[in-house]
């Protein structure tokens, strides 16, 4: 089993003056600890869950570009951008920018987005939940022909490319990683077996059934559901001195048991480091073999 490091708040110490150096010291510190990838959120406010929309909130592709000069190893994406929040060849063109500069460590992380306070806030539309799916469908038709050698046009139902010209292509062949983001049973997990290569789901008493829902879509559509890489997002809580480390192992030890390649962990006062180095230390060797 692999970790990775949600990056989730930006309201630390030091304010917006110390948030490259604070976000700098972070990466850093989980790629000697042993993370396998950072992950940032792709929002414009704050989300409810986490604080209220004022607090700061960096842009996503932006942030992983200065996280990449600032590590060598860990691989880089959103957990997740909405669909709705960028033009499909302008996020092919970020992940393919961020692939190269990065030496071939990014990832598309991709969902039907939820937030419409932020879209509505800052002036982006926000169609019903069946357009936006039917968007993420052509997103991913659209990324993956840009990442080809086709570089013909492309005409959806939502979306027309006249020219897919990519240049330069990802470091990554095929292509970098796709990860689709939700749970959703009938559109959500079908897009995962037919278009991804990983998925993510929320770490939910259900979550073992939702593999399961993903593993029949997988038969219907003939896609070999070994070869989807299986992530859930959870709290890594270590507590205050790190003597919580051995229930987050038995919690991983649960997703493992489930099928979970790879778990995304939020952690409370990331910015201290000490939780950091508390999993670096305690927990990724005991969940190698996993």
């Amino acid at each position: 089993m692999k970790l990775g490091l949600h990056v989730s708040d930006f309201t630390w110490p030091g304010g917006p003056a110390r948030l490259g150096a604070n976000l700098a010291t972070i990466a850093e510190a989980a790629e000697a600890a042993g993370f396998d990838r950072l992950s940032v959120m792709d929002h414009f406010f704050q989300i409810p869950m986490i604080g209220p929309p004022e607090r700061e909130m960096l842009a996503a592709y932006t942030t992983l570009g200065y996280v990449a000069a600032k590590t060598s190893a860990i691989k880089l994406l959103t957990v997740v951008t909405g669909v709705i929040y960028r033009q499909p060849g302008l996020l092919a063109k970020a992940v393919s920018t961020l692939d190269v500069l990065s030496g071939g460590r990014a990832m598309l992380g991709i969902g039907a987005a939820w937030n419409e306070e932020e879209a509505r806030g800052l002036g982006f539309p926000f169609p019903p939940l069946a357009e936006r799916f039917e968007r993420l469908e052509e997103t991913l038709q659209i990324i993956l022909q840009m990442w080809s050698d086709d570089d013909g046009p492309y005409h959806g139902h939502h979306y027309h490319l006249e020219r897919t010209i990519n240049s330069p292509q990802p470091l990554q062949r095929p292509h970098p990683p796709i990860l689709i983001g939700g749970s959703g049973e009938r559109k959500t997990l079908r897009l995962v077996a037919q278009y991804a290569d990983a998925c993510n789901l929320f770490g939910t008493p259900d979550v073992g059934r939702k593999l399961d829902v993903l593993r029949s879509h997988c038969e219907r559509l003939g896609r070999d559901y070994d070869s989807i890489e299986k992530t859930v997002i959870t709290t890594f809580d270590v507590g205050e001195n790190a003597e919580r480390t051995r229930e987050l192992l038995d919690r991983l030890r649960e997703f493992a048991a489930l099928g979970f390649d790879e778990v995304h962990g939020t952690l409370r006062h990331v910015s201290r480091i000490a939780p950091i180095e508390a999993i670096g230390r305690e927990v990724i060797p005991a969940i190698t073999d996993l």
